[in-house]
């Protein structure tokens, strides 16, 4: 064999496993690629997942009663006047508020009016309020009252702790003489806690309670004020017996709770449940769930505020 054919076949053997490293590099690239994708696509998966989770949980929000920043509602009278802690919304803004009032000791105004309706729950104490010659009606914990704006009425209240919550439509919230009185057409509500009509959840139209039956020991719901048409305000109690788990899923544009009796454990998240006392608040916007319980020994009262249906769903018992 001549050498000028050894050299052409050596070439050409070179030149295959040329033709293969390449082959070879190309599909390795090709792997690559693909893996990269692969690992940008989870990882985008992966962002929007907790993104999205996070979006949900945000919205629930708690306020203890605890984390309360109080002023006096009415500052020319100082330390006469009743002290308010907002939960939420701004007393001296324009839009809806919530907020506690807290007199002091056996506090009782002056005749006064006010330049917007309001709404109360007595969480503590007695309280009175009606026109300034109208025998004292004391209402206790878990009753409710609503103030027309422009009538002239006095608020009291009885004992050295007490404690109740405001909420209103729009403001501010201002508190004026009762020269400037003036008929809005509205009447004032007074409902003492013992005349409050309580119903089983499971039987009212407007709270949802799916796969649970009518029962004397389950959540109960009392209806105050409103509209319970999709999209429209209005205000329940509702009433967790003791011992109750569950949740309450809430379908409204917005969901806000106050506790007015008992103390119920929230829980934000599996390590962060909190122990809520009356007063406290908690809220959400939009779809949003909503972690309760009650004290075995200690049944718990709800005021919620919304514009949509809510389901009560207890725990079901394991087998």
């Amino acid at each position: 064999m001549s050498l000028l054919t050894i050299v052409a076949q050596i070439t050409a053997k070179a030149d295959k496993v040329d033709l293969v490293r390449a082959e070879l590099e190309r599909k390795i690239k090709m792997i690559r690629m693909k893996t990269l994708l692969s690992l940008a696509l989870i990882s985008v998966a992966t962002t929007a997942f907790a993104s999205s989770q996070v979006a949900a949980e945000s919205t629930n929000k708690v306020v203890l009663k605890s984390e309360v920043k109080w002023d006096h509602l009415n500052p020319k009278r100082g330390d006469l006047a009743p002290k308010a802690g907002t939960l939420w919304g701004d007393r001296n803004g324009t839009g809806p508020t919530g907020f506690l009032l807290r007199p002091p000791a056996d506090f009782e105004s002056p005749p006064h009016i006010h330049n917007v309706s309001y709404r109360g729950v007595v969480i503590r104490g007695l309280f009175h309020n009606d026109d300034p010659t109208a025998a004292n009606m004391w209402m206790p914990a878990g009753s409710f009252w609503t103030q027309p704006k422009g009538e002239v009425h006095i608020t009291a209240a009885k004992d050295t702790d007490t404690l109740a919550y405001i909420e209103i439509e729009k403001g501010p919230y201002l508190v004026l003489p009762k020269e400037e009185e003036f008929d809005s057409g509205e009447r004032p509500v007074n409902v003492d806690e013992s005349n409050i009509v309580w119903l089983d959840a499971a039987d009212i139209t407007w709270v949802d309670q799916p796969g649970v039956s009518s029962s004397g020991d389950g959540p109960k719901v009392a209806f105050l004020w409103g509209n319970t048409q999709k999209g429209q305000l209005n205000g329940t109690f509702i009433k967790l017996p003791a011992g109750f788990a569950g949740k309450i899923n809430s379908h409204g544009s917005t969901f806000r709770a106050v506790i007015i009796k008992g103390q119920p454990q929230y829980q934000l998240s599996k390590a962060d449940t909190k122990t809520l006392e009356p007063g406290s608040y908690f809220s959400s916007e939009g779809e949003s769930v909503h972690q309760v319980s009650s004290a075995m020994a200690e049944e718990s009262i709800i005021y919620v505020r919304t514009d949509g249906k809510y389901e009560v769903i207890p725990t079901q018992p394991k087998k």
